[in-house]
């Protein structure tokens, strides 16, 4: 009750009072930045708060003490899955819940126990089995095996269907009806709408810090729900299909292995137009990292071919900068950013051998602030200043400050091509609507767009054809009105087009 933390001058939890019910659902909104992770980071024991305390179960929990969260009842399953791929499925589970002088592991009466908790609430994963191999529906399944194996009470779901096909989304979301006919109590965040509204007893949004509203799911909207988490009205842009101009992108026959030897991109074929979004659906790990890294000179073709408006271009990263090439990575932490360097100095760092931010070999620090602070407010990048490391900004913030980046390649310039990796991932639906204004506007003014996106809404907001990746093989794209969402999400998951032997592809 009365949660208030700080982070210097900023207030990122203002003395937030909230409830959670035995066998309830309490969703948590708010947009980027609004202070949802601070304040479930500690209600988990991550963060300390400045003022107000914490009751568990009628007992008051020890602040900044993970371990005393989890003694407590409370599980978290976070956005970012905290498994160990080398492990099998009941090592994981197992690991921090036996203590390191026992001379013996318990592993039959834990097997038992993780199949019986398994079966009770529908979340069947063979223990044997590594997790490198499972399905990313599987992994979240693990998650969550591991919180009620410890015996948690209460779970908190970080964005728990980021990376979900809509089958998948389905399955989990049976889950927690099973969870919560059995009493157990969720905070289910998400920045999906649909989804809170299905799944939800009641919504809690925080704006700037505070708690605005706390609703009941009967009665509630779509449209009211997005206009307490951003404080206006947000109106989401749609598609104008416009005339389509020459060819930007081609992809042809591209074969591509990892170090290993293992297939990454298998005889893959795409084009994209002036003026064109071609929308690449798929689920993580199936070859559109790959791609990305394909499209942005950082990794290179074993065969295969790949031309910029008709020029080769060479697996060099300064090569596709120079052809005014944007790009949004799929991994915001260790390839969007550099955590460490300050906020204005990775606004500029994909264009820091340009003469808008250097001469005679040094950087022009006022000009490169000046772009820093255009971006800052372009976007609305919430931080402190533009002189903090990257690493200090919320997830979100930190996306919106890569995708800044990207779309500023100039003052008047247009990127010739767009690789938009994921790039609404964790942005709120203010953020989000924006986003797709941006990609929308870029496309009219002639940009080729390629996304990679495992978010279905956005993909029929946008796309003007989608093709499927799985296994590192992608489908013929197809004009985006002849698929249907049963469709992507069948070849999402290896039973539609991208899954078969016989595949055909664009031209």
């Amino acid at each position: 009750m009365g949660i208030t933390k700080r982070f210097g001058a900023l207030v990122a939890n203002d003395s937030i009072s909230l409830e959670l019910a035995r066998g309830e659902v309490l969703a948590l909104l708010g947009e980027n930045g609004a202070g949802k992770s601070t304040l479930v980071s500690i209600l988990f024991g991550h963060y300390v708060a400045d003022e107000g305390t914490i009751t568990a179960f009628g007992e008051p929990l020890a602040p900044g003490d993970p371990a005393a969260a989890l003694a407590a009842g409370i599980g978290m399953v976070h956005q970012h899955f905290t498994l160990a791929d080398n492990l099998t499925v009941l090592d994981n589970i197992l690991i921090g819940t036996e203590p390191l002088w026992q001379p013996f592991s318990r592993r039959r009466a834990a097997r038992a126990k993780v199949r019986e908790t398994a079966a009770r609430f529908g979340l069947a994963v063979e223990t044997r089995r590594k997790v490198s191999e499972l399905s990313v529906g599987e992994r979240q399944r693990v998650e969550i095996l591991k919180a009620l194996y410890r015996g948690a009470r209460a779970l908190i779901l970080d964005e728990p269907t980021a990376v979900l096909t809509p089958q998948e989304s389905r399955d989990l979301f049976a889950t927690l009806r099973q969870l919560v006919a059995e009493g157990l109590s969720i905070i289910f965040i998400s920045h999906k709408l649909d989804e809170v509204l299905a799944v939800s007893d009641r919504i809690a949004v925080l704006r700037h810090g505070r708690l605005v509203a706390l609703r009941a799911v009967a009665g509630a909207t779509k449209a009211e729900l997005a206009e307490l988490m951003v404080g206006r009205k947000v109106v989401m842009p749609t598609r104008e299909r416009g005339a389509l101009g020459a060819p930007v992108l081609q992809v042809r026959g591209v074969h591509a292995r990892d170090a290993h030897g293992g297939v990454l991109l298998d005889d893959v074929d795409v084009s994209v137009r002036s003026g064109e979004i071609v929308a690449i659906a798929g689920v993580a790990g199936n070859g559109q990292h790959a791609l990305a890294q394909l499209l942005s000179g950082t990794l290179a073709p074993d065969r295969g071919t790949v031309e910029l408006l008709g020029r080769r271009l060479s697996a060099t990263p300064r090569d596709w900068v120079a052809a005014r090439v944007a790009r949004v990575p799929e991994d915001r932490h260790a390839i969007g950013v550099i955590g460490d360097l300050t906020v204005w100095e990775n606004a500029i760092s994909e264009h820091l051998r340009t003469a808008a931010f250097t001469r005679a070999g040094f950087v022009r620090r006022s000009a490169s602030r000046m772009h820093a602070n255009s971006i800052v407010h372009r976007f609305d990048v919430r931080l402190s200043g533009i002189d903090v490391p990257a690493r200090s900004l919320s997830g979100g913030n930190m996306q919106k400050l890569i995708l800044g980046r990207a779309l500023s390649v100039g003052a008047s310039a247009t990127p010739t091509l767009i690789v938009a990796d994921h790039p609404t991932w964790g942005l709120d639906i203010g953020a989000l609507a924006y986003v797709h204004q941006c990609l929308l506007d870029a496309a009219s003014a002639g940009a080729a767009v390629l996304l990679i996106s495992e978010d279905l809404d956005e993909i029929f907001a946008l796309a003007d054809a989608i093709a499927v990746m799985f296994h590192g093989r992608l489908s013929e794209a197809r004009p985006a009105k002849t698929w249907t969402l049963s469709e992507i999400g069948l070849a999402m998951a290896g039973g539609g087009e991208a899954g078969s032997d016989e595949v055909t592809r664009a031209a």
